[in-house]
């Protein structure tokens, strides 16, 4: 959908009082990208409108991005603000659903007239062409991430350092949880040591219900938050890992490994306590997920998504928590860490590369715009505007601030990869397929598990 920004909308002030609800609360210092939070200044506080400009000078920039309702209505009031504090910028806006946002994009790089900004996830090397690095306006001082840490500002970096983007937010994966369904089914409550055995026995439980999933799965999140964590989850802290750190292949030899998750989740789509892939493929987006229509009791969610999860299900009267992902061993490693959710890119073809970056150098920086963008696309990575949203957050955010500064503090390896390699979305749906042929007894878990690692090797030509 496209549209024009022309004006400062009435509802920016509706959104700007959403930083004001809710109850006072302290960030956890593990949040921190740095020892001590930056100062809260006067300037990113109190932006002013300039005056108006010519028409003749004004430049249009072509955004776009991908996400739900809540995402798209709290972007378009941020676009808005940053025409009302500078008049020589007007917006030219596409925001679509995630599928439908890489079908343009792959569309417009073909002809090369992808737009002057765009979102990209763990996907971008797949885009590498299409991007023009920040290197030079960092390099030159006329961009400054001064609250955001080397730590964050590599999360959207190559392996040799070429900063490809800014970051929308830190992010991590846990699992969203109806306690009440826990308890009517006589489940046992998640703690955060619990194990994939643990897991599989609430799941089984809560499903003797009618027409009930014991845990349900988000398209996008399953794979990334269960099968390529439970590799990290073995051996020695980052001794394994899905796909190894230098980009160049896997993180590990035995393809077996994979088979008890396999199986776990073949075992649980035979006893109904788990969506096969038909009913998964139903879940387009968080608001139809089987948790919040009150089908399945748990989902796995980046946790960015789970404030508007909560916010939903509180509506319905039901109040939701957030939990760690399952471990194999109690005291084994966690498997999962903070990386970045998405970060928004200069295109290489654009005509307004600098006034492209001052967007983003305000995106991500500013009080008042991300006042309004409320952390939907993650915990914010400069210092002062977490420090900002963390006082007054409201009970959902409140738990996901806390949830990440919980997981950020777990051991972490020292070398880690948050790339996706182009082709991981298709392994990601032959991954599902595969678990369908082993529930219904077409393959072995060994066999899917050995198909899931030679699909993997053919992403890096290596098959």
């Amino acid at each position: 959908m496209r549209r024009t920004i022309s004006s400062l909308l009435a509802a920016i002030l509706a959104l700007l009082s959403l930083s004001a609800c809710g109850e006072t609360a302290e960030m956890s210092a593990d949040l921190a990208a740095s020892d001590n939070t930056t100062e809260i200044t006067e300037e990113k506080t109190q932006e002013q409108p300039r005056e108006e400009v010519e028409p003749q000078d004004v430049t249009t920039l072509r955004i776009a991005w991908w996400g739900t309702q809540t995402r798209h209505d709290r972007t378009i009031a941020a676009l808005n603000l940053y025409e009302e504090f500078h008049p020589e910028i007007k917006f030219d806006y596409d925001f679509y659903t995630y599928e439908d946002y890489f079908t343009k994009l792959d569309e417009l790089a073909a002809s090369g007239e992808v737009w002057d900004i765009f979102q990209l996830g763990g996907n971008f090397p797949q885009y590498i062409d299409e991007i023009y690095p920040f290197d030079e306006f960092l390099s030159s001082g006329e961009i400054q991430f001064p609250g955001i840490s080397e730590v964050n500002l590599k999360t959207t970096q190559t392996a040799d350092g070429v900063q490809l983007g800014i970051t929308n937010g830190i992010n991590t994966y846990g699992i969203a949880y109806d306690p009440d369904m826990f308890e009517e089914a006589g489940a046992k409550l998640p703690t955060d040591d619990w194990t994939w055995e643990e897991y599989e026995e609430a799941a089984d439980l809560i499903s003797d219900k009618p027409g009930s999933f014991g845990s349900s799965t988000f398209r996008l999140s399953e794979f990334n938050a269960g099968c390529t964590t439970y590799i990290a989850q073995q051996g020695s802290l980052g001794q394994y890992s899905f796909y190894n750190s230098d980009y160049t292949g896997m993180g590990f030899e035995d393809p077996h490994m994979l088979t008890p998750y396999i199986k776990m989740r073949a075992d649980m789509i035979k006893k109904g306590s788990y969506p096969n892939s038909y009913n998964a493929r139903n879940v387009t987006s968080y608001e139809n997920d089987f948790l919040v229509t009150g089908e399945a009791a748990m989902t796995f969610v980046a946790v960015n998504q789970f404030p508007a999860l909560f916010d939903i299900c509180k509506e319905q009267g039901r109040i939701l928590a957030l939990t760690t992902i399952p471990r194999i061993k109690k005291d084994g490693n966690s498997g999962v860490q903070i990386q970045s959710s998405q970060m928004f890119c200069i295109a290489q073809d654009s005509e307004n590369k600098k006034a492209a970056a001052d967007f983003i150098e305000w995106f991500e920086t500013s009080i008042d715009c991300n006042k309004i963008l409320q952390a939907e696309r993650g915990i914010p990575a400069d210092d002062s505007v977490r420090a900002s949203l963390a006082i007054g957050a409201d009970e959902g955010q409140q738990i996901m601030y806390d949830f990440v500064g919980k997981v950020s503090s777990f051991p972490a390896p020292d070398d880690t990869n948050n790339l996706s390699p182009e082709g991981h979305e298709q392994l990601r749906e032959n991954y599902r397929e595969y678990i369908d042929l082993v529930a219904k007894g077409e393959m072995t878990a060994d066999e899917a598990a050995e198909k899931i690692y030679s699909d993997a090797l053919l992403l890096f030509d290596q098959g």
